[in-house]
């Protein structure tokens, strides 16, 4: 876990390495978001959590929906980095198939999907995406367009290396992440965090599903 690059935040709280203001205004913006919706959030109440002043937040990004547009962007590309992160952490040549999916399952739910960037970006998308589907044209660019092909080589492999069976590398990616996906969805529409003691046996649960459709009979 200490080999992964998970964009931790700095000892004041923002991102290392990005301007303090706006990444203040962007973290706070994504939680009102996330929290209220968009039509409920106010420049006033996203300066006041980012504790900036109101033409701060002008100077830095504009108005509430280039507001809005930065922390859908901003939320997909770190959302993806953690994911990919996590990626190269991927057991290509298991000593314990079940295990080490498991393993890196747990990473994937810990630091690419329930984290604060994971969390928002999930009720984001379930709040405001059918209203504005053009703000996530870069999601599914990162997402499903990225993400799920990179998974589905990483269970090729382990097919050609002979730990799984599958015929469909792309499905059994897809598979893996509804799987692992499937006891936080619904704490995640709903904003709600989800407490990392529930994280192993969400990893372990989803795997030994995963394995009696793809293991090695």
């Amino acid at each position: 876990m200490d080999q992964i690059t998970d964009h931790r935040k700095s000892a004041d709280g923002h991102r290392a390495g990005a301007p303090g203001k706006r990444a203040a205004i962007i973290d706070a913006a994504a939680a009102i978001f996330a929290d209220s919706g968009y039509s409920s959030a106010s420049i006033d109440a996203i300066a006041a959590r980012a504790k900036v002043s109101r033409q701060t937040v002008y100077n830095q990004i504009g108005d509430k929906d280039k507001v809005f547009k930065a922390v859908v962007e901003d939320v997909t590309q770190r959302s993806s980095a953690r994911f990919f992160a996590v990626l190269d952490s991927f057991p290509d040549a298991p000593s314990d198939i079940e295990a080490d999916l498991a393993a890196f399952a747990k990473r994937l739910l810990k630091v690419a999907i329930c984290e604060d960037c994971g969390r928002w970006l999930f009720r984001i998308l379930s709040l405001e995406g059918a209203r504005h589907p053009e703000l996530f044209a870069s999601w599914k660019e990162y997402g499903p367009g990225r993400k799920y092909p990179a998974l589905a080589a990483r269970f090729a492999q382990l097919a050609h290396g002979g730990y799984l069976e599958l015929d469909d590398p792309s499905l059994a990616a897809r598979q893996f992440m509804a799987l692992v996906m499937t006891d936080v969805r619904a704490d995640l529409q709903l904003g709600l965090p989800i407490a990392e003691s529930e994280l192993d046996g969400l990893a372990r649960s989803a795997v030994r599903t995963f394995l009696k459709a793809f293991g090695k009979r």
